[in-house]
């Protein structure tokens, strides 16, 4: 898990979710910079498959991630829902770091993008509620994934972003 919340200091967290086919993902709040709509992606030769390629983002390299095509889920097709999930850096989330106990050390500190079919909404679960995830779950390895919540209607699959990141 990229941030590991004391027991003391975090009873909930926050997870941003967004889709990729039929399936639910998120990711925790505190790992996102922001929501991006307006792809406009340059391909870059020679990269990893699942690299659909870079964007500038105000004067920022940003590097992105067909999250599909890195869980194994195929790539994705770009539509009018098509955003991209910003990852924080390290440097992003340092004073987190001392705030509230957070344990960051996997995070990147290049600027990394997460291209979704589609964005969901922010929800709010009780860390009792997430429970470990499986060897596999939707087609996905199991070490992409953090856990399994069960919503009233859904699984909700929460990432880990550093094994995302992480380049094999």
């Amino acid at each position: 898990m990229i941030f590991s919340p004391t027991e003391s200091n975090m009873s909930t967290r926050q997870f941003v979710t967004f889709w990729i086919g039929e399936d639910l993902f998120g990711i925790d709040i505190l790992l996102v910079r922001e929501i991006n709509r307006n792809l406009e992606i340059t391909r870059v030769d020679r990269a990893l498959d699942y690299v659909r390629g870079i964007m500038n983002l105000r004067g920022q390299i940003v590097t992105i991630i067909d999250l599909g095509a890195r869980l194994g889920l195929g790539k994705r097709e770009m539509k009018s829902s098509t955003s991209c999930v910003v990852i924080k850096t390290t440097k992003d989330i340092d004073h987190l770091t001392l705030k509230d106990n957070l344990n960051v050390q996997e995070t990147s500190t290049d600027v990394i993008g997460f291209l979704v079919d589609k964005i969901g909404d922010v929800v709010a679960i009780d860390n009792e509620a997430i429970e470990h995830p499986p060897a596999h779950a939707h087609g996905v390895s199991g070490r992409f994934l953090e856990g399994v919540i069960k919503l009233k209607d859904r699984l909700l699959i929460t990432l880990r972003a550093s094994e995302i990141i992480l380049v094999e």
